[in-house]
């Protein structure tokens, strides 16, 4: 007979505390919600050099145990992001100029195969309208005309809307960058500072797991994630040349991208690859081809690649993780729905060491706590430093 062995899952209850704590939490909680949105133009960039800086911290730890100091080592790191993201542009930016100047010739040949469907949903509408008039009584009498002016508000154009939003985007930009540079060449020292605030012993050494579980969490996670999606770009753009698609690069950079945005990025991507082979292509055969190859792309990665390189420590309740990309890209936009994910990690990183956030941190996971998770790990190198020492001063002290 086997026995089964039975699993234990640990039950969180909510203390009780005073009537009004539940009502300021809740205020507290949307008055956050539209600080976040007010300020999105500071905090939408502020994100991105956190996410940017954790990202970039491996790479950064590595340079540094090559031999080089803190502030280039985080100068390095984030010379070799701004060359990668540099060289995407220079691959972008042209083939985005020759589809906006093959516009009309696109959309000519866009309604000249989709002129069947046309046809189509003509013949339904010339139906559904004779219908209408047969069923509507016609009125009889003299009937007054009524002419209305129509006002038409022409929107600025596409030139007149980038040259009032560049200097913006490039500020935002700079500042990410600046702030990205000087978290990762000054965050051991932060680290250091951060632990003289608590006054007790087990208050540092709870800050000091807090933060060693970010750095491992989230910047490891990241690092990771880069990597895989770096492959996944790569493998798209070969996929798609081979089968002919215009612009292969570009389109696999853009796959490779989106895939940081779960549940929307990927599908997105893949539908605008095959409207551009409906555009290219005039054999079905190629045409339904390239969504089959994208997809079964993005079903390796998402569901074999990922999980078996990404740690389960970084697992998140899937409906979290969806409200949290909606509420921030609702907020922040693009940016806000790619860096959801990493600040939904940090916000369960931070509660999992907080007995107050323990509810939360429930609420985040996926299966179990993240605190069981986390409990495994080795202690720090720092504490098991400090205990020979604290018996030396005892001795001493007798």
């Amino acid at each position: 007979m086997v026995e089964k062995q039975t699993i234990r899952v640990p039950t969180v209850h909510l203390q009780g505390g005073s009537a009004i704590r539940r009502p300021l939490i809740v205020l507290a909680v949307c008055a956050v919600g539209v600080v976040g949105y007010l300020a999105r133009d500071f905090l939408i960039p502020s994100a991105g050099a956190v996410v940017l800086a954790l990202m970039l911290t491996p790479v950064a730890g590595v340079l540094e145990r090559r031999g080089l100091a803190n502030t280039p080592a985080a100068g390095a790191a984030v010379s070799l992001l701004a060359l990668v993201l540099a060289g995407l542009l220079a691959v972008a930016v042209p083939s985005i100029s020759n589809w906006a100047d093959q516009a009309p010739l696109l959309t000519y040949t866009l309604e000249r195969k989709l002129e069947g469907l046309r046809k189509s949903l003509a013949v339904v509408k010339e139906m559904s309208d004779r219908v209408e008039q047969a069923t509507t009584a016609t009125p009889t009498g003299n009937t007054t005309t009524t002419t209305t002016e129509k006002v038409v508000v022409r929107d600025k154009s596409l030139l007149g809307q980038l040259a009032s939003t560049t200097p913006a985007v490039v500020l935002q930009i700079g500042y990410a960058g600046v702030l990205a540079f000087m978290l990762l060449a000054h965050r051991n020292s932060h680290r250091r500072q951060l632990l003289r605030i608590p006054a007790t012993w087990a208050t540092r050494v709870r800050l000091a797991r807090m933060m060693r579980d970010i750095n491992d969490r989230v910047g490891h996670y990241l690092f990771a994630l880069a990597v895989i999606y770096s492959c996944v770009a790569v493998t798209t753009a070969v996929a798609l040349a081979l089968l002919g698609i215009p612009n292969a690069i570009m389109w696999g950079v853009v796959l490779g991208l989106a895939s940081f945005v779960p549940f929307v990025g990927a599908p997105v991507v893949i539908a605008l690859v095959t409207l551009v082979a409906l555009l290219s292509f005039d054999d079905w055969q190629r045409i339904v081809a390239v969504p089959v190859a994208l997809t079964v792309i993005h079903l390796g990665e998402s569901q074999f690649i990922t999980p078996a390189f990404v740690s389960r420590r970084c697992a998140l309740n899937t409906v979290a993780v969806f409200v949290a990309i909606a509420l921030l890209g609702w907020m922040w936009g693009i940016m806000g729905a790619i860096v959801a994910v990493p600040l939904l990690i940090l916000l369960s990183t931070i509660a999992a060491h907080l007995p107050s956030l323990r509810w939360l941190e429930v609420l985040l996971a996926d299966d179990r706590p993240v605190s069981e998770r986390l409990a495994v790990k080795p202690p720090l190198a720092s504490v098991n430093r400090a205990a020979p020492q604290v018996r030396r001063r005892r001795v001493a002290a007798r």
